[in-house]
């Protein structure tokens, strides 16, 4: 889960508004945001099933978003992709 002012921050770096929400890079901003926090979860308690499904339901979610943007726009895309650092 992320924090409010941590929400408040990406929103406003990846959105128009601070109201924008809706923004497809404002929602896969915080879906990475969410992944690498469950994934620092899990790295110590190994066991935690439900939260693996979690993260799993997460991924899938910001996969359908990135597939969603690349057919839309290509450029806007990349520099998201640029700037969450999410492929090599």
């Amino acid at each position: 889960m992320v924090l409010k002012t941590k929400k408040a921050q990406i929103i406003k770096e990846f959105g128009d508004d601070v109201k924008d929400t809706g923004k497809t890079e404002v929602q896969i901003a915080l879906l990475t945001e969410d992944i690498t926090n469950l994934t620092e979860h899990l790295n110590f308690h190994r066991k935690d099933i439900t939260s693996r499904r979690s993260l799993l339901k997460k991924v899938a979610q910001r996969r359908a978003l990135l597939n969603f943007l690349l057919n839309k726009d290509v450029s806007r895309y990349k520099t998201v992709i640029e700037k969450l650092n999410i492929r090599k």
